[in-house]
């Protein structure tokens, strides 16, 4: 699917499409083969484990609430940036990240990735999906690779 010219209604996804991705809400908004953009409800406690887009930069503009965003999970201590409403978070090609609401509050934001490579099959792939294996195996068939624990993560 991918979407022309018009106006994505805000309470609505492309096609009435709606994922459960790791217990957030992701409504597609755009889908081309240079960009996919989707709106989050992200719960408080819950985050998306550090991983990396080979293939893609990924961005988040924050509406509500805050996140915090773990950087360079394998080179040592993650640097830790916590972002807010307005805020841009950037997270080029390659770059290793994950995305934590440890806030007690939920958090809305915008993300988009450039270009949009397999991101929108993952997600529908991902609807529902509980067990870590298989989000780790889905999402590596869709160039999304998630990084092993650090070793005192018990």
């Amino acid at each position: 699917m991918h979407n022309g010219a018009g106006v994505t209604p805000s309470a609505e996804g492309l096609e009435g499409t709606q994922w459960n991705v790791v217990g957030q809400i992701y409504t597609p908004k755009l889908l081309s083969n240079n960009a996919f953009i989707w709106h989050a409800v992200v719960p408080a406690d819950t985050f998306v484990p550090p991983h990396i887009h080979p293939t893609q930069d990924e961005w988040i503009t924050m509406l509500t609430g805050e996140l915090e965003i773990e950087f360079g999970h394998t080179k040592g201590a993650p640097s830790v940036q916590k972002a807010g409403p307005g805020d841009v978070v950037r997270m080029p090609t390659g770059e290793e990240h994950g995305i934590f609401n440890r806030s007690g509050a939920e958090a809305t934001c915008v993300f988009g990735v450039a270009p949009s490579r397999k991101l929108f099959e993952l997600f529908g792939a991902l609807d529902g999906v509980t067990e870590p294996e298989e989000l780790v195996r889905l999402s590596a068939l869709h160039e999304v690779d998630f990084l092993p624990p650090p070793p005192d993560a018990g």
